[in-house]
């Protein structure tokens, strides 16, 4: 079958393309033009390109069936009703808000322009009685977060069923304070290989399977991808089939299962070797968000001419704010000795006015390791 390229940038366009996608009858291409050798399987709905923070480009295939089993698993979980679209709708996140609406029979809410806590406001309050979801990043739940002491944002906030937090990990600081303003926050884990989230605080959804092999999180059920269009070798490498004939993704993170509950701790491949230690950046930057003022900071690999390898944070801190990076840098550097160990402790902060982002919301991670070597 033939793809059909839509802006991904465009929810109304995304939006009227969608029935037809997952009926069968016109997949879309989201954030590439298909070439002429695209052409995809019977039963595809959209091919979505992504190359997430870190990794190269990829073609994700995903069938109408995985797009509606997330969907209706989703509604199981949370319930079922309006959705406000406040992600881009070329990536999996705000794609899964239109099918969620889609199959629900409930129109979603589009949030006008640029996120900013008046616009989340203005979209929340053109919903309608019933009960109201949206998904965010984690950096958006912060804009928001900072901005409560206005009436209309903490309203808002606190009228949702959910707010489906995914992208990257969370704050535990960014999850207290939502719940003290009474948002209902749902920590979400998955990609776009996975159809969006899959695993909600901790525990799959139904039809979902995580196991942990070699310390590796690999995931099962009927959400998978297809795979990826036009690599063989990647989707061979990726989505791998047991013994039992069950098919595998395996997602790259390092992680444990454990009672039924999963915990994700970082990726297998961002560590540095510090001094003779491995250091897993992960932990450093679970470590470094739990400082008050450092709930958003990014830790990057940095070279060490005495330990071969370091790592600095990235903070956005504005004005005069970027006085009290020392301060911060040794609470950090304290927390992170406590927590992981002093070898993994972070060499130095790097103040900047604004974090670069992705179009997805997410830390542009190739951009801050360039700002943390000052380049």
């Amino acid at each position: 079958m033939r793809l059909r390229a839509v802006d991904g940038a465009d929810p109304v366009a995304v939006g009227a393309g969608l029935p037809a996608a997952l009926d069968g009858t016109a997949p879309l291409a989201l954030g590439f033009a298909p070439g002429p050798g695209d052409d995809v399987a019977d039963g595809t709905a959209v091919v979505i390109a992504t190359s997430g923070s870190t990794g190269v480009p990829k073609r994700v295939v995903l069938s109408a069936a995985a797009l509606t089993a997330s969907a209706e698993a989703t509604a199981r979980r949370i319930g079922s009703g309006q959705w406000m679209l406040a992600l881009s709708a070329g990536y999996v996140a705000g794609l899964q808000v239109l099918v969620r609406a889609h199959l629900a029979g409930a129109a979603p809410v589009l949030l006008e322009g640029r996120f900013t806590p008046a616009s989340f406001a203005a979209a929340t309050r053109g919903m309608g009685a019933g009960p109201r979801y949206a998904s965010l990043v984690p950096a958006q739940l912060a804009t928001l977060l900072d901005a409560a002491e206005d009436r209309d944002v903490r309203e808002a906030l606190a009228s949702y069923e959910a707010l489906l937090l995914g992208g990257q990990a969370l704050a535990p600081v960014l999850r207290e304070r939502a719940a003290e303003l009474g948002a209902r926050v749902v920590r979400t884990y998955g990609s776009s290989e996975t159809a969006g989230g899959c695993v909600y605080d901790g525990v799959a959804l139904d039809d979902v399977r995580v196991a942990s092999v070699d310390g590796e999180l690999r995931i099962a059920g009927p959400t998978l991808a297809d795979g990826y269009l036009g690599d063989s070798e990647l989707t061979a490498r990726t989505f791998v089939t047991d013994g039992a004939g069950d098919r595998w993704y395996r997602t790259g993170d390092a992680g444990d299962v454990a009672d039924g509950r999963v915990a994700v701790t970082g990726r297998i491949d961002n560590v540095i070797v510090s001094g003779g230690t491995n250091v897993s950046l992960d932990r450093v930057e679970r470590a470094v968000r739990a400082v008050a003022g450092l709930e958003g900071a990014v830790v990057a690999a940095i070279a060490d001419e005495r330990w071969g390898q370091g790592s600095a944070i990235v903070v956005a801190l504005r004005g005069g704010l970027v006085d009290s990076a020392p301060a911060l840098l040794a609470a950090a550097r304290e927390r992170v000795a406590t927590e992981v160990g002093a070898e993994a402790r972070p060499a130095r902060i790097v103040p900047v006015e604004a974090l670069p982002l992705l179009a997805s919301g997410k830390p542009d991670r190739r951009a801050i390791a360039a700002l943390a070597a000052g380049r």
